[in-house]
């Protein structure tokens, strides 16, 4: 039911309800991201920061990671990019006198979208112990309290440097060689929440933790299944792509609990034929229920199998290991359960088949979906399994394609943002820097909150992100933090994580992607500066912000590093920190001798299209695995058991949000508006339950511990997701997540299969 929010907080939990829609972006998109852009930036910010996103010459995207075609539109972007950027180069200004007139106490109060709401932070703050309210502080003093906590700990593996996807590779790369040189691995990132189950099955069974296909390969493929994916809403520039691919004469199979307005009819805001009538997207809707896909693909795989001349025997001869084992797993898939598992048709799963038969080049997609299950990994390898049997990884056109969800988030990894490094990756630090990095492996996110819990970790760093909102178990996450002794934000705007600190916390503003990086040289000189990322599909490339800083305060992401490194380390550090701070391109000398893949660093990125980063299955059909072929696996099916009188829910964001950054209340394709706080039911389910469309209940998770993990006051509404299953939106649902509810082997939280009771709390 709807409760009065603080002033000024809109009210989110009495939404409207409309129709759904069934094609994405078009005029309504140009419309929004006008609108959007010009109630943040002003008609000619607007104008002069837009035209320069995603461009050769300007700054990557601080939204998703989808690659940029080589030959580009004036206008590189789309609509929640747009936001994105909106949002980072707002007018609006969070100042010292805006904390003064805001406790932290008022602060926890407001909900993510008001505080993201307020601007560009401006200055250093600092909440002392004890105190109600940050306060300013200069760097310099802001650098002593972190180093004084950090002398204080018994042991570097009492703090934690967690990172978030938009983080540039230069500044991801000393961030890294800070913690190590300090002596810990404890360097969780927002990958062991998304994509973690990805990289798992992807490194066993390829040998390489990251997708096999560029965007040329999407264009010259037979079929695309998108599986666990909305590119809609995540990703909507992959919908140009898939448009190409599509005109190009490719199918696309869709596996997924919703349907999707992007996936369904693309309106491309760049062509006349696209703004009137668009292109029909999926060719077959495959309406899966929630954590079928292992069941789906493992059937699949059987049919395959059983079809006279439709396995690549040459390949898997000659490029694979584990196939006899895996055929006496596929072989005994079961039609029953399948059915059963996916709550699919038949005849839909017959006629996937012969599509995937009459395909000589197939790629698969996938995202959230696939990941945030507890058999996420096995259901990923089978998905290699898939395209292993028809000889699909090496091959022009043909590959595993695992979406990331944020800029950058990928090259941070690339950099060295594990928990878990390879050996010859800590060997190559110890030879260029000649210090001895620490062996035992590290905290990732879920680890990274029971040692704050049980009080084996006492300061927590973050580089970016939202660390509380992002994370499950929101209780136990926001206890755990306020029991550390020092909480420290690297940020750009407010969010949930400012609210919800230690003893002692630090918000520390930096500059955003948009901005103008000038560092002063040894002469003292100002000398601009430019970082790199790598996007979803190992292109890197320079980013390169025009505008003047949002304050004369802030610094970058690699000068915090470097100052705060400087004040850690002291003279014993051989690490020229001051040399990286004034000139980036002396860190990327750097990584191209650590890193393979990054020799000639600086001469490469010169080129305006950058650099695509080797991968030995695509490049060579070669696979680094421990057998040096590709792996087939045989795992046993899993799928989600649901108890009579329940839901599976899966958490997921709403069109006016890119992760925990809520940039409105509206969830235009989905027909919501003004309001996040609904569950999407299937009509006959709400009926059985006796859920009625409108009214409100509370969502009540259930797991094996036994504790009520409780989100109240959910409007219902019928929405034709699959039977069975429910959907809302996070970051309000992700109380209901339990700590140790993860997906095998990854550890990534598994909130796309949440078993939940609806309890009605009235009518509005």
């Amino acid at each position: 039911m709807a409760s009065k929010p603080p002033k000024g907080d809109p009210v989110q939990d009495a939404p409207q309800v409309a129709e759904v829609q069934h094609a994405a972006a078009g005029l309504p998109a140009i419309g929004h991201t006008l609108r959007m852009a010009q109630q943040q930036m002003g008609v000619r910010r607007t104008a002069l920061t837009l035209l320069r996103v995603n461009q050769k010459d300007g700054f990557d995207c601080p939204g998703c990671a989808w690659p940029e075609p080589e030959h580009r539109h004036k206008a590189e972007f789309c609509e929640n990019g747009a936001k994105a950027v909106a949002e980072e180069a707002t007018l609006r200004r969070v100042t010292p006198d805006f904390f003064a007139a805001h406790p932290v106490a008022d602060l926890a109060t407001r909900s993510g979208y008001w505080l993201g709401q307020q601007g560009r932070l401006t200055h250093p703050m600092y909440l002392a112990e004890g105190a109600e309210r940050y306060e300013p502080v200069s760097w310099e003093r802001a650098f002593d309290i972190v180093a004084d906590e950090l002398a204080a700990l018994e042991s570097p593996d009492e703090s934690v440097y967690y990172t978030s996807g938009r983080t540039s590779n230069e500044a991801a790369f000393l961030y890294q060689l800070f913690a190590r040189e300090l002596g810990t691995n404890n360097l969780p990132d927002c990958s062991n929440m998304c994509h973690e189950s990805s990289g798992s099955a992807l490194t066993e069974t390829i040998g390489i933790g990251k997708g096999s296909v560029l965007l040329e390969d999407l264009y010259q493929s037979d079929l695309i299944i998108v599986a666990g994916q909305n590119p809609g809403t995540n990703h909507p520039r992959m919908l140009s792509a898939l448009e190409k691919a599509k005109n190009n004469g490719a199918k696309i199979i869709t596996v997924n609990p919703l349907p999707e307005a992007g996936l369904e009819r693309f309106k491309n805001p760049q062509t006349p034929q696209g703004m009137l009538k668009g292109t029909a997207l999926t060719d077959l809707f495959l309406q899966i229920r929630l954590g079928g896909d292992q069941a789906l693909f493992r059937l699949l795989n059987k049919l395959i199998l059983d079809t006279d001349g439709a396995v690549d025997e040459e390949f898997v001869r000659e490029h694979t290991h584990g196939y006899e084992e895996f055929t006496e797993a596929a072989r005994d898939a079961d039609w029953d359960e399948t059915l059963a598992a996916t709550g699919l048709e038949r005849a839909r799963i017959e006629e996937a088949l012969a599509m995937v038969l009459a395909s000589k080049r197939t790629v698969v997609c996938w995202a959230m979906g696939l990941t945030q299950h507890k058999h996420a990994v096995p259901t990923i390898r089978e998905v290699v399994n898939f395209l292993l049997l028809r000889g699909n990884i090496g091959r022009p056109g043909a590959g595993v394609c695992p979406v990331r969800g944020h800029s950058n988030v990928q090259g941070d990894r690339t950099m060295g943002i594990f928990e878990r490094p390879a050996p010859a990756f800590l060997d190559a630090l110890e030879k260029e820097f000649g210090f001895a990095p620490p062996r035992e492996h590290g905290l990732d996110v879920v680890r990274a909150i029971k040692a704050l819990r049980d009080g084996e970790a006492k300061v927590f760093f973050a580089m970016g992100g939202n660390f509380v909102a992002a994370s499950p178990d929101t209780e136990v996450t926001e206890a755990a933090m306020r029991k550390a002794r020092l909480t420290v934000h690297v940020s750009t705007k407010l969010n949930r994580s400012h609210t919800v600190t230690g003893a002692r916390a630090l918000i520390l503003p930096t500059l955003g992607r948009t901005e103008r990086d000038l560092q002063i040289t040894p002469e003292g000189k100002h000398a601009e500066q430019f970082v790199t990322v790598e996007d979803s599909m190992g292109m890197v490339h320079a980013s390169r912000g025009r505008l003047e800083p949002a304050s004369p305060h802030l610094l970058s992401e690699p000068a915090i590093v470097c100052r705060l490194a400087r004040r850690v380390l002291g003279a014993e550090s051989a690490t020229p920190w001051e040399e990286f701070e004034k000139d980036y391109a002396t860190v990327r000398d750097r990584i191209a001798r650590v890193i393979p893949g990054f020799e000639d660093f600086n001469a490469r990125v010169a080129d305006p299209a950058g650099f695509t980063l080797p991968h030995a299955p695509r490049d060579e059909r070669r696979f680094p695995t421990a057998t040096g072929k590709a792996n087939f696996t045989a795992a046993p099916v899993e799928f989600p058991e649901l108890p009579k009188g329940r839901l599976l829910l899966q958490t997921l964001r709403s069109h006016d949000q890119y992760n925990t950054t809520i940039y409105g209340l509206d969830d235009r394709y989905r027909g919501i508006k003004n309001g996040r706080r609904v569950v999407l039911v299937n009509p006959e389910d709400a009926r059985e339950l006796n859920l009625a469309d409108g009214s409100y209940a509370d969502l009540v998770s259930e797991w094996k511990d036994g504790v009520e993990r409780r989100a109240p006051g959910f409007r219902i509404v019928h929405y034709p997701t699959a039977r069975g299953c429910a959907a809302a939106y996070y970051p309000e649902t992700n109380v209901l997540i339990p700590l140790d509810a993860t997906a095998d082997t990854s550890n990534t939280p598994a909130s796309k299969s949440v078993v939940v009771r609806l309890e009605q709390s009235g009518t509005d």
